[in-house]
């Protein structure tokens, strides 16, 4: 019986032991960034669930305009894909660029960039100060295991000024 249950308590240690912990509290239902204050708020309706302080890009004020900007896109958008193996610890998807922000880019002669993302921070970008992306949300790595448990492909996001 006392091996028994060494293997069970082994094996449930070893569950516990993964990259990102598993949620099962309510549904994550609208994500909402307020650039000025760099917070980022996961909600479940009009309910805060959680909390973040948010570095954004190095050149925060303003709606990403053009790729190299150094913005962090406005408006409203989706959480569409996610990176386990993301070089920034791990990292889900904002759908910029949406076809309003291509057509403003090509009026320009530009290209609008891509590739924005919630992600941690690596060891490599620890001095890199509080807005230091090239237009991501970044957080802690531990906020950001929470976060890619919790926010789900297809969640909205809203990414006030």
């Amino acid at each position: 019986m006392l091996r028994i249950l060494c293997l069970l308590a082994l094996a449930l240690g070893l569950t516990a032991c993964g990259k990102f912990p598993t949620y099962d509290g309510p549904e994550v239902t609208r994500v909402i960034v307020q650039k000025a204050d760099r917070k980022m708020h996961l909600l479940h309706h009009n309910a805060i669930l959680k909390t973040y302080d948010v570095g954004l890009g190095f050149a925060p004020n303003g709606h990403k305009q053009v790729e190299g900007d150094g913005k962090t896109p406005e408006g409203d958008y989706l959480i569409d894909r996610r990176n386990p193996n993301s070089s920034f610890y791990l990292s889900i998807g904002i759908d910029y660029p949406r076809p309003r922000d291509i057509e403003y880019a090509r009026s320009m002669g530009k290209s609008p960039g891509g590739d924005i993302f919630i992600h941690g921070r690596p060891w490599k970008y620890r001095k890199g100060g509080r807005d230091w992306t090239w237009g991501c949300i970044a957080v802690t790595n531990r906020e950001m295991r929470e976060i890619y448990a919790m926010v789900k492909n297809g969640t909205p996001i809203t990414i006030n000024p």
